[in-house]
């Protein structure tokens, strides 16, 4: 026979309502009191119905998470993301409904059907049609990225901009004087996504504040793409020594092509990757990288999400201060 809420009471020591008051945090319950209710529904494995749970605290236990599959995105590192997402939300005692379309049709719906306590949104634009739609909403909403404007939206991310800056200064502290970004899919630059931009942005204000010979270039997430850019670099700096490297699905590429045109890392040319450290120590030779944090990104997202849930605090952004992690594919300039 099921455990019912009436063996938690008769347990605990105390009335149905009490217990009722503990699960749905609706009353202050003294903190001795609490514990006692919650060792009885650990001891007796009680779990609440979750149609009563949700009518109880009018809440429904679930966070809802649009994390777009476009062909242009690496759709391994939104899963990283997403597992950040999804961990720290168990931590909550909550699940997840993952939306992987972009339209604002689709955020109304499950909003305006009390589907989900808050929304987490990734691949976020810098001016986001679909930022408006969440200012609307009664739940409320994070970012994981940073627009021109949030509305008034909590927001979390890498802080890109720093990272870029992080990038140049590494390989200028070594020497190098004409440096070059393999970045984002040109597609993903026309849509002014936040974090390319972003990027793109702390490369070229530090290497102009540093005096460097610098060049950026797009880079479609295929091989085709990585020999495009390697070879477009080459033509716009033929000297180059340093590159920067933002985009995962085509980095292995990259340093493969710079190798076919007899330039070895990090012998000729010196090598950062920006990407999630799993992916720069998977390469043949360890990349000296600034590292993409996506499972702590994911879970101050749901922090901040409930945090807006239950305590209903205000709005803020959170850059996390990019880490340069100095692998095997760096060292100084030979000239």
């Amino acid at each position: 026979m099921a455990t019912t809420i009436d063996d938690v009471a008769r347990a605990a020591g105390v009335s149905t309502s009490t217990v009722s008051y503990v699960l749905s945090g609706k009353r202050p319950i003294s903190a001795p009191t609490r514990q006692r209710v919650e060792r009885a529904i650990r001891d007796l494995g009680y779990r609440p119905h979750a149609g009563a749970r949700a009518l109880a605290s009018a809440r429904t236990h679930v966070l809802g998470l649009m994390a777009p599959l476009r062909v242009d995105v690496n759709v391994n590192v939104i899963m990283q993301f997403v597992t950040g997402v999804v961990t720290a939300a168990r931590s909550y005692d909550h699940d997840v409904l993952l939306l992987t379309a972009d339209e604002t049709a689709g955020l109304e719906r499950v909003a305006s059907g009390s589907m989900v306590d808050a929304l987490v949104m990734m691949d976020v634009e810098a001016d986001d049609p679909r930022v408006p739609v969440l200012v609307g909403l009664r739940q409320p909403a994070v970012l994981i990225g940073l627009p021109r404007d949030p509305e008034g939206l909590s927001c979390v991310d890498l802080d890109f901009e720093a990272a870029g800056r992080l990038a140049v200064r590494h390989l200028a502290r070594l020497g190098h004087r004409r440096v070059a970004l393999v970045g984002s899919p040109r597609a993903v630059l026309e849509r002014h996504t936040s974090y390319a931009e972003r990027m793109m942005r702390g490369f070229t204000a530090e290497a102009a504040e540093a005096g460097l010979a610098a060049v950026v270039e797009p880079c479609e997430s295929s091989m085709a793409g990585a020999v495009g850019a390697v070879d477009r670099v080459l033509e716009r700096l033929p000297d180059v020594t340093g590159v920067v490297v933002h985009n995962e699905v085509a980095l292995p590429w990259v340093v493969a092509t710079f190798a076919d045109r007899g330039r070895h890392v990090p012998e000729d040319v010196s090598v950062v990757a920006v990407c999630p450290p799993d992916v720069a120590v998977g390469q043949p030779l360890p990349l000296t990288g600034v590292d993409i944090p996506a499972h702590a990104i994911g879970r101050v997202a749901v922090e901040m999400a409930m945090a807006r849930v239950g305590h209903d605090e205000p709005a803020e952004t959170r850059l996390l201060a990019p880490v340069l992690v100095e692998r095997a594919s760096t060292r100084p300039a030979l000239r």
